[in-house]
C-alpha cells in the first residue's frame, strides 16, 4: 500500500504557469475595475482606476502593470446572454487593442457575463451607489473576471489516490 503524497497541489517550480502575474481588468468608460493574480491562483481586488481623465487613467494603469511585474492582461469581454458581442464590444476592443500596444503583453478577453450582478449582489442597495463611484464593484468584477481565467489556466489540483 502506497501512502498518500505529501504535497496536495504541485509545487511551484513544476507549475506550468510558473512566473505568471496577472492584472484583471473590468474596463468602464468612467471606472476602471483592477484585480490581481498570480501563479498560486488566487485574485485578489486592487484599487480601481477613478481618475478624471483617461490620460491619468492609463498612466496609473502603466504604474500598476510596471511595480507588479505583469505578464499577463485579462479583459472582462461583453458577452450577450445568447453569446453575441454585446453593443461595447468595439469600444473593449479598442481598449484591449491600445493595452497590447502600451504594454507589449499577452491581453485575453474573458466572457464578463453577470459578473457586475455578482459583485453588486453581496452589497446593501443603501450603499450599492456611493460604492459604484468608488470603483469597488468594478474591481469586485475584475476579480471575478480574472479568477474565471486562474481557474481555467491553473486548475486545482485533486490530492492523489491511494493505490489499493
Amino acid at each position: 500500500m502506497c501512502g498518500v503524497a505529501n504535497e496536495i497541489a504541485p509545487s511551484v517550480e513544476s507549475r506550468p504557469n510558473k512566473g505568471m502575474r496577472c492584472i484583471g481588468i473590468d474596463y468602464g468608460t468612467r471606472r476602471i475595475g483592477l484585480s490581481y493574480g498570480d501563479e498560486i491562483g488566487v485574485a485578489t481586488p486592487l484599487p480601481a482606476l477613478v481618475q478624471t481623465t483617461d490620460e491619468q487613467r492609463w498612466t496609473a494603469l502603466g504604474d500598476v502593470v510596471q511595480k507588479r511585474s505583469v505578464t499577463d492582461l485579462v479583459l472582462g469581454y461583453p458577452y450577450n446572454m445568447d453569446g453575441t458581442a454585446g453593443f461595447k464590444a468595439k469600444e473593449v476592443d479598442g481598449f484591449a487593442d491600445k493595452l497590447r500596444d502600451m504594454f507589449n503583453l499577452p491581453v485575453h478577453l474573458i466572457d464578463e457575463r453577470l459578473t457586475s450582478f455578482e459583485a453588486e449582489s453581496s452589497i446593501a442597495k443603501s450603499k450599492l451607489r456611493d460604492l459604484r463611484a468608488s470603483g469597488l464593484v468594478d474591481s469586485r468584477a475584475a476579480t471575478i473576471i480574472l479568477q474565471d481565467f486562474l481557474d481555467q489556466r491553473i486548475p486545482p489540483a485533486l490530492p492523489m489516490e491511494e493505490e489499493v
